[in-house]
């Protein structure tokens, strides 16, 4: 389909761009997917860290809602977010600052798969005179952290918790489901997840221990999940905007992704066949999380200003403030003629790290003719 232009040719570039109808499409199918499965979304912000897009996911504007940093769940507490997931490993250096935030009044919940991160939850308990609830992480792939589901370290960790703070439940994460393609995988994968913390779940309260949160979650997963049998929540981020891991592996299709950096030519270098544009990787990210795929989107897919993908280009190579496009290696098309002061859009390899480089989105609106918004996004941790 090809696209009219928005008004982009004022902006300072790179830029980053929202098409928020693509994003409300994203957000809507996710929504409609998971609804009649009995289930809660739980959606993550880290990918947005947006007040304006926050309240565009969450129920109700207001949760339940995940993050992946203290600085992120500060700024929702503060929009009126009542119910967070801080869904990255706790350390006690951190816990004055989680109960700060859960004296405001939101139920900002920790996660750990140690005894010592419990032992240093239960006396943080102690010493600010608060009960700070804990989920305990999950090792349901290999990917990363947490703790095998058949482990007997799951409960004593849980009896630390129970005793001391309040054990809130178990939660996981199928990383390695972007490693393989396709919605049938993503569902093995789904349901390896969805049985790893149904099983844990079913140990602690077989040992007496209480778990009312069964939380599970990844994009891919979320998306291809069938059973969802003994699971409480499903938690994902971004799928809002998608990116071109997320086409890679055939959770969407380029067409869905939200988000592009715009981007200018600003010279050529003819006998090499590059077009030079002024965004480098801190416009783009040194992400290349396409470069084991099936297909290598380099840096990024080139589009014109409208977005409409411009075949056989992406880009190549990238300096601090240069991007370098050219035709991909495969391609017999000749190099399209881009005067300087063309304006391009580039699709990001990976959403959140791309994002991570600006302070606001310039958002094409859905209604036809609006002019461009602009929704501030924060960062830091």
């Amino acid at each position: 389909m090809i696209a009219s232009a928005p008004c982009l040719t004022s902006l300072q570039t790179p830029a980053l761009i929202l098409d928020e109808r693509k994003m409300q499409r994203n957000i809507g199918r996710l929504a409609d997917h998971l609804s009649p499965k009995g289930v809660t979304l739980r959606p993550h912000l880290k990918t947005v860290k947006s007040t304006e897009i926050a309240r565009r996911l969450l129920t109700g504007g207001f949760g339940p809602a995940t993050v992946s940093t203290l600085a992120e769940a500060e700024v929702f507490a503060g929009m009126g977010v009542r119910d967070i997931t801080y869904a990255v490993g706790i350390t006690p250096q951190k816990l004055d600052r989680v109960a700060a935030i859960r004296a405001g009044g939101c139920d900002l919940t920790v996660i750990l798969d140690s005894v010592e991160q419990a032992s240093a939850v239960v006396e943080a308990c102690q010493r600010l005179g608060q009960t700070i609830p804990a989920l305990i992480e999950l090792d349901c792939d290999g990917h990363r952290s947490g703790v095998c589901a058949g482990d007997p370290v799951l409960i004593e960790i849980g009896n630390i918790l129970h005793k001391g703070a309040e054990l809130r439940g178990v939660l996981t994460h199928a990383g390695e489901s972007y490693e393989v393609y396709g919605k049938p995988a993503h569902t093995k994968f789904a349901e390896q997840e969805r049985s790893a913390a149904v099983r844990a779940a079913e140990m602690l309260r077989s040992a007496g221990l209480p778990c009312p949160v069964v939380s599970i979650g990844s994009t891919p997963t979320a998306h291809a999940i069938e059973n969802t049998e003994g699971i409480t929540e499903v938690r994902a981020g971004v799928y809002a905007f998608f990116d071109l891991v997320q086409a890679g592996i055939g959770v969407c299709d380029v067409d869905d992704i939200a988000l592009s950096v715009l981007t200018t030519v600003i010279g050529h270098q003819r006998e090499k066949g590059w077009i030079i544009t002024d965004a480098g990787w801190m416009a783009l990210s040194q992400d290349r999380g396409t470069a084991s795929q099936k297909v290598d989107q380099g840096y990024g897919v080139v589009c014109d200003q409208a977005g409409n993908v411009m075949t056989d280009l992406i880009v190549i190579k990238t300096n601090q403030e240069h991007g370098i496009i050219a035709c991909r290696t495969d391609s017999k098309a000749a190099l399209p003629d881009l005067p300087l002061g063309t304006l391009l859009r580039i699709l990001p390899n990976h959403a959140c790290a791309v994002a991570a480089q600006y302070s606001a989105y310039h958002v094409i609106p859905s209604e036809p003719a609006a002019p461009v918004k602009v929704w501030p996004r924060f960062g830091g941790w």
